[in-house]
């Protein structure tokens, strides 16, 4: 048995909290429920902590996989599956969005919340209460609230919009816990590197100075450098931020941008995992939008915003063109050459059997799938990889001064 902590609404719309013991969630569920209360959070005293691994998880939100920019995935989540319950549970609108201001604990969505509330009390429809917060509720979650308003099936929507949620962020999650430990390694890898030639190499240059004796060339090199970075760390530090500043602007423009992703796309193991992950984005979306009553053009229009590689977006921007003049999703999608064969086949035969959303899906879950185990090819690859790296970068270093050390032995001194 564990202790949970719950949050729920009664009938009334009255916000109850407290703990109990259960063996698990679905077991906390069926309490509320028969206590009369629709349960909106339960959370184990170990999810409330906040922890290394939680703030890299959120901070790490990558842009490749993070299609909302005003919050992260996971408070966005939250904030989604909450509302879906209370409305699915038959409570009014704005009764809900009212419970969802006082219960959420991110003060951006609080905010937000009561936002929406004032506006849908005073006519406005859910989606254009929405609309006015694009850096919170993108294009893709207000099409679907709108689609879902028109077939009167705002449920239904606020229930694939969760599950798109959560799968979306299982993905992003599944690549930034990959990419931690190498980032890990590096940092730790670049503090020997500087610890060394700071701190370490000077000493050896004091003794090496007091020395009438020519030191082999690579001590010579090695304590140029150690000379450079430690006299003019100031000039290194400046060309750095100068790289970055003119990276950023290199990339803002969209000749640099799109050279930036053509050859993102082209590099071994990296390019194969961003496409797949493009490639999963885009029939999920897709299949979502269209599912939820989204007219195709719509849909594609939307997913070409999202999709975080210009490269695809160029290739969607194309297929949109030819969709609109009658050629279909998978024939313009073959001649374009961006998108993989297996998805090109798996969506041609969606269309000839009528069944594009649902093989949409099934497409989305198989790049999921070629997502997770292509993140494990290049974590493999690159643990070693970063090891050895760290290891030729040591002995380069230590190398030169043992080399000098062995030279002053054999003059005798």
């Amino acid at each position: 048995m564990a202790e949970f902590f719950y949050k729920a609404s009664d009938r009334a719309g009255k916000v109850v909290q407290g703990s109990t013991q259960a063996p698990d969630q679905a077991a906390v569920v069926v309490q509320l429920r028969k206590m009369g209360y629709i349960p909106i959070r339960i959370d184990t005293p170990g999810s409330r902590r906040s922890s290394v691994s939680s703030w890299l998880n959120i901070n790490l939100d990558l842009k490749l996989l993070n299609p909302f920019g005003g919050v992260s995935g996971k408070a966005l989540l939250a904030f989604t599956q909450e509302l879906s319950t209370l409305i699915r549970a038959g409570l009014p609108l704005d009764r809900s969005l009212s419970i969802i201001a006082e219960v959420t604990d991110h003060d951006r969505l609080k905010k937000v919340a009561e936002d929406v509330l004032r506006d849908v009390r005073g006519g406005r429809s859910l989606s254009d209460a929405f609309a006015k917060h694009p850096a919170v509720f993108n294009k893709l979650y207000v099409s679907m609230i709108k689609a879902g308003e028109a077939g009167g099936a705002l449920d239904i929507v606020f229930e694939r919009l969760t599950d798109f949620l959560e799968r979306s962020q299982n993905l992003k999650s599944t690549v930034t816990n990959a990419i931690i430990y190498p980032a890990v390694l590096i940092v730790v890898m670049g503090l020997v590197v500087a610890g060394l030639i700071v701190f370490i190499i000077p000493e050896f240059v004091e003794i090496f100075e007091t020395l009438d004796q020519k030191l082999p060339a690579s001590t010579q090199l090695l304590l140029y450098v150690s000379n450079v970075i430690t006299g003019y760390w100031w000039l290194v530090l400046l060309s750095v931020l100068g790289l970055y500043y003119w990276y950023k602007k290199y990339s803002a423009t969209e000749a640099g941008r799109r050279r930036l992703d053509s050859t993102l796309l082209r590099i071994a193991i990296i390019g194969d995992l961003i496409l797949k992950v493009e490639v999963a984005r885009f029939a999920r979306t897709l299949g979502t939008l269209i599912n939820s009553g989204v007219p195709i053009l719509q849909a594609l229009a939307i997913v070409k915003d999202i999709v975080g590689n210009i490269v695809v977006a160029a290739s969607i921007t194309r297929i949109h063109k030819e969709v609109k003049e009658g050629k279909g999703v998978s024939a313009p999608m073959r001649a374009d050459g961006v998108f993989p064969p297996l998805c090109v086949h798996m969506l041609r035969v969606g269309e000839e059997t009528g069944r594009m959303e649902e093989m949409l899906m099934k497409v989305a879950d198989t790049y999921d799938s070629e997502v997770h185990n292509a993140v494990k090819r290049f974590v493999s690859f690159l643990e070693p990889a970063l090891i050895v790296t760290m290891a030729v970068i040591v002995i380069a270093v230590i190398v030169p001064i043992i080399l000098a050390i062995v030279s002053m032995n054999d003059v005798g001194i």
